[in-house]
């Protein structure tokens, strides 16, 4: 059983960002793990939705909901809102996804559609330019901004599952991501931590065609004694920052950590510190964007 639902507590995950960024994917994955689903809801009605849900005999208490551009006219209104249905016993989280101009002016000339805000013969950076400016209240009051830039559509799945998997979310969690750093920082990182200083499986013939999550590898890198001492600081660091995180609202923290590819040192030591994490009492979990690349 979900927290948030031995308590009879309503969860809403409201998905918004621009157009292009992988809402519609988002929203997909969330219907598929069992989330009550709605597309393009005029935010006024948010507190409605919710009031139906309460009204089905507790059937309906993961609601997610995709808010944008289309709701142009009411979206300045969208803070208020949200805290009004908080204050009304709620727990709403507000997922802002987006990517540079340049992916979505690629995304958009892929599949040729035309940008919603461009309005009759204008351009599709006009378009954006135009919906950046109208959700600008919406990303002010979103806890989480996920950059999908560098994220294909199965990727982004994944991260959806790994972040809500669990349902109820009530106190500070905790994402480890391991990258590699040759394909980009991932955008919605609050931490970023280097681990290239350790020695790289990569070089060792046997342990090359392995990733970070087999015996071989993981026992090479964390086998390390700076590996060993790395974990230690940041288990101290986190024992530090992630109350003090908590205290000032914040109910969600990526931190990534990064190797040269994102295969082998970065994957084991990601797995490594989310366990012990988990062992102090924090609710952690671990995604692997990089993996599976070569």
């Amino acid at each position: 059983m979900r927290p948030a639902e031995e308590a009879g507590r309503t969860r809403a995950v409201i998905l918004t960002g621009v157009s292009g960024s992988g809402k519609t994917t988002a929203l997909r994955a969330l219907e598929d793990a069992g989330w009550y689903c709605v597309d393009n809801l005029p935010v006024v009605l948010l507190d409605k939705l919710v009031a139906l849900g309460a009204q089905a005999g507790g059937q309906v208490q993961r609601l997610a909901l995709v808010v944008d551009a289309r709701d142009e006219r009411f979206l300045p209104e969208a803070p208020r809102i949200i805290e009004e249905v908080r204050r009304s016993g709620t727990q709403v989280e507000v997922i802002f996804l987006d990517a540079t101009d340049e992916s979505l002016l690629r995304r958009y000339s892929e599949t040729r559609r035309r940008h919603p805000l461009a309005g009759e013969g204008g351009t599709v950076p006009e378009g954006i330019a135009a919906e950046r400016r109208a959700l600008e209240p919406l990303k002010a009051v979103a806890g989480e901004v996920v950059d999908t830039t560098a994220m294909t559509v199965h990727q982004l799945k994944r991260f959806i599952h790994t972040r809500f998997q669990e349902g109820g979310v009530q106190r500070l969690g905790v994402t480890v991501v391991s990258f590699g750093f040759r394909n980009g920082i991932p955008g919605h990182a609050d931490l970023v931590l280097d681990v290239r200083f350790l020695p790289n499986p990569y070089f060792v013939p046997e342990l090359k065609p392995h990733a970070g999550t087999d015996a071989p590898v993981r026992d090479f890198v964390l086998g390390q004694p700076d590996a060993q001492l790395f974990l230690e600081k940041v288990a101290d660091f986190g024992a530090f920052l992630l109350p003090r995180y908590a205290a000032e609202g914040k109910s969600y923290l990526t931190l990534a950590i990064g190797c040269t590819g994102g295969r082998h040192r970065s994957v084991a030591i990601a797995e490594e510190l989310a366990r012990r994490l988990r062992e102090a009492g924090t609710e952690a979990r671990v995604w692997h964007r990089d993996v599976d690349k070569e």
